[in-house]
């Protein structure tokens, strides 16, 4: 399986040391909007090509595989680059700017016949797959209700972020509701279905931003914190909230409360409790037999890539749809929800996505 990867970032923390773990994985190329990074990736993992240019890439290798890694503006007009090319891709998430280009992406992928998928890599982790089974065998009856609270500080000093960061400019697809609250919306959706109506915002807390190394002002766009509140077609409500501007670093702690019982998950300590109704709570913790596996960076967003990689390359080999994962239809799903939360902000009313 002949690969290709553009984004060196991500690419150099996960993607390229779990597909050291993928038999017959052979990365090509790699490309970066930055030659030397793009070549340091490279020379790292023993990667022979290197482009500060994805379009002049795909045009000289014949990729199987091409896995995107980028700022979100530019996922469409690489996704259907290498779809064009013939490549099955991943694509990193959020999946695109908004839904109108998430389902040019889908219907891009069905039509050339690949397999698409959005690097949702928390549906391989083994304590969230868990959850999926228990509350689809259920074990926690029905779900009522949901809490996920996503609280950090590192944009909370005005000067944590440099300027031109793209993670904090809206033309470039940044903002929390993008970068955490895709997986939210997608984990809400593996578990519980399909969302039915949507309220929440996404604002800029601190728009006047410092550089620190030069001390030029300069003024954020893209959202610092987002929350929503989810009602479900099945019934159950589900409670989002996502900070970064926070004085202390509290994690993401999630709490999911059915007739018959309730898990707890917070990723300090990455341990997965169960108490079932009337009684305490008792640890079931999954572990992940990926952690093991040398040259992986720790962390569950890097040790699940491996089992993303995996089932990837299997379905590519065998010719088959993904068995497991998120799907570009699962991403579009997840952009309508995301977009509907904007539009709940600027309008101040629930929204159906």
């Amino acid at each position: 399986m002949k690969v290709g990867i553009i984004g060196a970032s991500f690419a150099r923390a996960a993607y390229l040391p779990a597909l050291a773990h993928v038999p017959r994985a052979e990365v090509v190329a790699i490309a970066s909007g930055r030659m030397e990074s793009a070549r340091s990736a490279a020379d790292a993992f023993g990667v022979p090509h290197a482009y500060d240019d994805w379009q002049a890439m795909l045009a000289d290798h014949a990729f199987d595989l091409v896995c995107i890694a980028t700022p979100t503006n530019l996922h469409a007009a690489q996704t259907l680059g290498a779809l064009a090319a013939g490549a099955h891709v991943l694509c990193e998430k959020p999946t695109a700017m908004n839904a109108t280009e998430a389902a040019q992406m889908l219907h891009a992928a069905e039509a050339a016949g690949r397999i698409h998928m959005i690097d949702h890599e928390l549906r391989f982790n083994p304590n969230r797959a868990h959850i999926a089974r228990m509350i689809a065998e259920g074990d926690l009856g029905q779900i009522r209700h949901v809490n996920i609270a996503n609280i950090g500080n590192s944009w909370a000093n005005p000067s944590s972020r440099p300027k031109g960061d793209w993670w904090s400019l809206a033309d470039q697809g940044g903002g929390r509701l993008g970068a955490n609250g895709s997986h939210q919306v997608d984990m809400l959706r593996w578990w519980l279905g399909e969302v039915a109506w949507v309220t929440g915002a996404a604002p800029t807390l601190i728009p006047d931003r410092v550089d620190k190394a030069t001390g030029t002002p300069w003024t954020a766009t893209a959202d610092d914190l987002a929350w929503m509140g989810l009602e479900m077609a099945s019934g159950a409500l589900a409670q989002v909230f996502m900070s970064g501007v926070a004085a202390q670093n509290m994690g993401n702690q999630t709490q999911i409360f059915g007739s018959k019982g309730t898990i707890t998950l917070d990723n300090a300590d990455e341990k997965l409790w169960f108490a079932k109704a009337g009684q305490g709570f008792e640890e079931i913790t999954q572990p992940d037999p990926n952690a093991a596996l040398p040259g992986l960076n720790a962390g569950i967003w890097n040790v699940s890539v491996v089992a993303v990689m995996r089932e990837l390359a299997a379905a590519i080999a065998e010719g088959r749809p993904l068995a497991r994962g998120a799907t570009f239809r699962d991403g579009l799903a997840n952009q309508k929800v995301l977009d509907a939360v904007r539009q709940s902000g600027t309008e101040r009313r629930w929204v159906q996505p």
